[in-house]
Parts: structure tokens; C-alpha cells; sequence
């Protein structure tokens, strides 16, 4: 759940322990999905106590070892279904030389990131988010978000959150599908699903070793958001 991070011990044992990881994200995102599609508020109980399990015992999590001992969970709000919705990914227009805007993120490790955006979702009452596009292998869709708690005292972190990065599977699917799962596809299309209560910390919250792409001002809310993830304790 963030870009890339210091070697823990050998770079070899670090990669095995950050490719477990995203197998373990993966299957927790697929498991939100299919249970989202009965209650949402469930889905979000799941997520929240399977990412507590995550934090507090895989050697790849971003919580710095002197810091588990005293780590009790991720600071989480309860579930609101007011903060669940759904919008199609109106495309962004072309610039001037035809080409999609585009944003390269240098990292620690993985080298400059680049990601090319694809449009926007707009929330009614709350403004617009930009959707970013990997450009690289393995492609994806990066969706970060930053409220008008940003950096406040017990507001949400001061870069911002992820709703989605699908390359590492965080992402809640699409509405109206129709193969039986939560987030599958109807016509190829259909709507995306934005669920702030989902709005998660970039690695970079608890470790500084990470290096995570954070909110560019399209991802920026003039708003508070003040359900999903908050500043960590």
C-alpha cells in the first residue's frame, strides 16, 4: 500500500516479503469486493480488521518495528453509507500536443513512476477527482485524495490518502455488474466505485523510508472527508 520501501534485510528477502504482501492485498481487496456486494458496511469490518492483522504482524508492513509493540490498529472510523458512491470516469481531454497529461513521481527504488491521466470522477456536493493511469507495466488506475482535514490535529494525513491503486488490487470494482461478483462488468464500462469510508494511508504515513506519489491539486477537495482512514495514532 505505498511505492516502494528500504531493504529490510537482504534485497532478496525484501522483494519475497513485498510480493507476499501484495498477494495479501490482493486477496483482501477481492474478498471487500464480493462482500461489498451484500453490505458494504461489512465489507469495510473486514478490510479494517484483516489490515490491522497486516500492519501489526507481515514483516513487510510499514510500521516501523519499534512501533508495534505499542500498535493496537490503524485509526479507522466507523462505516457511513453516505460517504459510498458511485460515478462514471468522465475522459480527459487531450493537451495542446495531443498527448494525455502526464506525471512522473521519482521514487526510492522503482526509479521515476509515470502515470498519464485518464479523466476525472465528479461527486456531487464534494467536487472532482482526478484518475491516474500507470503508464508502465502492469497498468492500473491511481486515484489519491487529500481533504480539508489534511494535516489538521487528529484530521487526516497531511499528503493525502488512496481510494484506489489497483496495480496492487486496492480498488472496489465497478457498479452494476453482472458476473456475480461486486465490481464486475455490465457493458465493459460502467460506473466506478468511489467509497471514502475506503480512503487508506500511504505507507509513507508510517514510515518515512517509503517514498508514495501524493495528491496533485486535481486530487485536491475542498471539502472534510472525515470517514476512511486518519492520521495514524
Amino acid at each position: 500500500m505505498g511505492m516502494t520501501h528500504a531493504a529490510i534485510t537482504s534485497p532478496a528477502t525484501t522483494a519475497l516479503q513485498t510480493a507476499d504482501w501484495r498477494r495479501r492485498v490482493f486477496a483482501l481487496y477481492a474478498g471487500v469486493r464480493v462482500r461489498a456486494a451484500e453490505d458494504p458496511a461489512a465489507a469495510h469490518a473486514y478490510w479494517t480488521m484483516t489490515r490491522d492483522e497486516l500492519f501489526a504482524t507481515h514483516p513487510a508492513s510499514p510500521i516501523l518495528p519499534e512501533d508495534k509493540p505499542g500498535f493496537t490498529g490503524l485509526s479507522v472510523t466507523p462505516y457511513d453509507p453516505a460517504w459510498r458512491l458511485t460515478a462514471p470516469v468522465v475522459q480527459a481531454e487531450p493537451g495542446p500536443d495531443g498527448a494525455a497529461r502526464r506525471l512522473d513521481v521519482p521514487t526510492g527504488t522503482d526509479g521515476v513512476v509515470p502515470f498519464e491521466l485518464l479523466g476525472k470522477v465528479v461527486l456531487p456536493g464534494l467536487g472532482s477527482l482526478d484518475v491516474w493511469r500507470l503508464a508502465s507495466y502492469g497498468g492500473g488506475l491511481f486515484v489519491p485524495i487529500k481533504d480539508t482535514l489534511a494535516g489538521t490535529p487528529g484530521g487526516t494525513y497531511g499528503g493525502g490518502r488512496y481510494l484506489l491503486d489497483s496495480i496492487k488490487g486496492a480498488w472496489l470494482g465497478h457498479a452494476g455488474g453482472t458476473d456475480g461478483h461486486a465490481g464486475g462488468y455490465d457493458d465493459g464500462v460502467g460506473e466506478l466505485v468511489v467509497d471514502l469510508n475506503f480512503a487508506y494511508n500511504p505507507s509513507c504515513a508510517y514510515d518515512p523510508a517509503w517514498t508514495c506519489p501524493l495528491a496533485q491539486p486535481g486530487n485536491m477537495l475542498d471539502v472534510e472527508v472525515p470517514v476512511g482512514e486518519r492520521t495514524p495514532h
